[in-house]
């Protein structure tokens, strides 16, 4: 209850403090130069402390949930991978829009919301109106990766956020983890990635948790034969029927999608997939091809290599369908068009 009562407050501060953003935005009458190409320092000037803002609030975020740096970069895979790179995810339904926030991928499963809203609170109070929600989903996930460990990468900025957003698309452009590897390869393909974004990508599961019913198929009724995946470690079998009983109410349960070191970002995810031990069936598909195995054993032995290789699919992922120049908005608020 008390908790409860202490996130109310909280959620109606952010909502306060955003009114009165709005209308300071509304008094910037001559908005500054806009480049239309994205490019380092594109906030050097008119927002110098960008990075270090995002940056605290990621942290922040981080030491009170440690599962929320996994939340961050899956909410920006899953905003990329719907027409492009532009917050869409973070639209709220309106009477005439109907978002990605409750398609099937995303409803009950996307966090990491809030932390976005107080970052651009933030930002918005130190440079109004200049910073994109599409780029502090951009730099958050960034963030995310290298406060767990893990690489970092430049990020080139001057997005902009888009103005629409889609259920539709969410719930068929959005890979799933019972689809096949050419489905999922498709996808990928479809927005300029290729098979080796699709294993490097995929080493994000390196971090965070998996609910029951995204595997649950696999401990039991394995392709409708009654059976486990056979594929799948026995010993890991078990400890996951233990976790994820065969009855409707452990849907929702968690379990680690990397149980050794769940919440730094790190290469032991190959090194399970190597082991029979993927605890996705899409993930551990990419032993089952030539093609991907090769370069999930590659991953597993050379680490510097896999942090190398992800930050450059990052970076691609991170330019899809961008809205540059005159194009799109700078949004007041991250969850509705202004």
């Amino acid at each position: 209850m008390i908790r409860n009562f202490v996130h109310f407050q909280e959620m109606e501060y952010i909502t306060h403090k955003l009114f009165y953003v709005v209308l300071l935005c509304l008094l910037f009458l001559s908005p500054p130069f806009v480049s239309s190409q994205l490019n380092y320092k594109f906030y050097d000037s008119s927002c110098p402390n960008l990075s270090k803002i995002v940056q605290q609030g990621v942290r922040s975020a981080i030491a009170n949930d440690s599962r929320i740096a996994a939340s961050l970069l899956r909410l920006h895979f899953h905003d990329c991978f719907v027409n492009g790179c532009d917050a869409s995810i973070l639209l709220d339904d309106t009477s005439t829009l109907k978002g990605e926030k409750n398609a099937l991928p995303n409803k009950d499963s996307v966090r990491g919301y809030e932390v976005i809203e107080k970052i651009k609170l933030a930002l918005e109070e130190a440079c109004p109106c200049t910073v994109s929600c599409t780029d502090i989903l951009t730099l958050a996930a960034t963030s995310a990766v290298y406060f767990s460990g893990g690489p970092y990468w430049p990020v080139v900025l001057g997005r902009r956020d888009g103005t629409t957003a889609s259920e539709d698309a969410a719930n068929d452009d959005l890979p799933s983890p019972f689809e096949p590897l050419e489905n999922i390869t498709a996808k990928f393909s479809a927005k300029g990635l290729n098979l080796r974004d699709v294993v490097v990508l995929s080493g994000a599961h390196t971090i965070g948790f998996a609910q029951c019913f995204t595997f649950k198929t696999r401990l039991f009724n394995f392709g409708d034969s009654g059976k486990p995946d056979p594929v799948l470690d026995t010993s890991l079998l078990t400890k996951l029927q233990n976790v994820c009983p065969n009855q409707a109410d452990s849907d929702t349960k968690l379990a680690p999608l990397d149980p050794v070191t769940s919440n730094r970002f790190d290469n032991v995810y190959f090194k399970r997939l190597v082991n029979k031990s993927g605890l996705l069936q899409s993930d551990q598909l990419l032993m089952g091809d030539s093609r991907t195995s090769s370069m999930v054993i590659s991953y597993s032995r050379f680490p510097n290599l896999f942090n190398k290789d992800f930050g450059a699919s990052m970076m691609k992922m991170a330019n899809i369908g961008v809205l540059t120049g005159q194009n799109g908005q700078i949004r007041k608020n991250c969850r509705v068009v202004n």
